[in-house]
């Protein structure tokens, strides 16, 4: 079984637009590949607001103990129950973590490739 892979980073969004495009013709080939999942932005400080400390050190905790209550990830975090839902609230709208049927939190991946290219 294959691990499931977010990438994320900063990336032009003519970038982002050819690999869809890409994407988009090899499906109408019917040539089946994994599919990729990509969180990118244009501007670092766009994706640095979204991923603090806080929010990095929650979506490493719940691959490891999820899946996991709110009251139970700020317990395991030694967090406030409301800055905790806060983080995961963000994290949730960006699909870096998502609930199951009954309400927990999961991680709906294995590892996140982060990329960042800084260029003057």
């Amino acid at each position: 079984m294959s691990k499931q892979h977010i990438h994320m980073g900063v990336e032009d969004a003519n970038r982002g637009f050819e690999r869809f495009i890409k994407a988009w013709h090899k499906a109408e080939t019917s040539e089946t590949e994994q599919a990729e999942i990509h969180l990118n932005s244009e501007d670092f400080a766009i994706l640095a607001s979204v991923l603090t400390p806080k929010r990095l050190e929650l979506m490493k905790t719940l691959p490891q103990r999820g899946p996991l209550s709110f009251r139970a990830l700020a317990k395991q975090l030694q967090r406030d129950y409301k800055n905790v839902r806060t983080d995961a609230s963000a994290l949730e709208e960006v699909d870096l973590i998502q609930r199951t049927e009954k309400g927990l939190l999961i991680a709906p991946w294995d590892v996140i490739d982060a990329h960042v290219r800084l260029v003057a």
